[in-house]
């Protein structure tokens, strides 16, 4: 180390496999099983039943979802600020006009505020879909790992 350097003490990365399981805490207590797409630059939650409304004099969302994949229960009520509106492309080309929240992800021991579209994921397999913009900086993603993070 040269003389006058300081030693700074960084973080080890998060490691993740491609898929793994979060919670998303100003919304639900259950965990959700999520797919890491690094091919994605916002990430997607599965909402039905999106109704907006104003709480407040600002723009609030309400909507359901089921964080447990190929079931209908639980069953959870979810509201929001709505923080923009997007249109998005999906993974077969449709452009879509979609709702944007902001909610605290955790993923491993790391917890980040996060941008959240609101889609109708009812044909996908994953009901959390963690775009690159979630993830942040200093993650190595093991695409051949699941669950290195454990349940939460």
């Amino acid at each position: 180390m040269a003389k006058g350097a300081i030693r700074t003490k960084s973080k080890p990365p998060l490691e993740i496999g491609w898929r793994e399981w979060a919670r998303l805490p100003d919304l639900c207590d259950e965990p959700i099983l999520a797919k890491i797409d690094t091919g994605a630059k916002t990430s997607a939650i599965h909402a039905y039943r999106i109704r907006e409304m104003t709480k407040g004099g600002r723009p609030f969302v309400e909507f359901r979802l089921h964080p447990v994949r190929k079931q209908r229960r639980p069953e959870i009520v979810c509201s929001a600020p709505i923080r923009d509106r997007r249109i998005v492309r999906s993974s077969n080309g449709a452009a879509q006009a979609r709702i944007v929240i902001l909610t605290r992800l955790r993923l491993g021991g790391r917890v980040r505020t996060v941008e959240l579209t609101l889609a109708n994921r009812d044909d996908m397999g994953f009901r959390l879909l963690i775009g690159r913009d979630a993830l942040g900086k200093n993650v190595v993603i093991h695409p051949a790992r699941s669950y290195m993070l454990g349940r939460l």
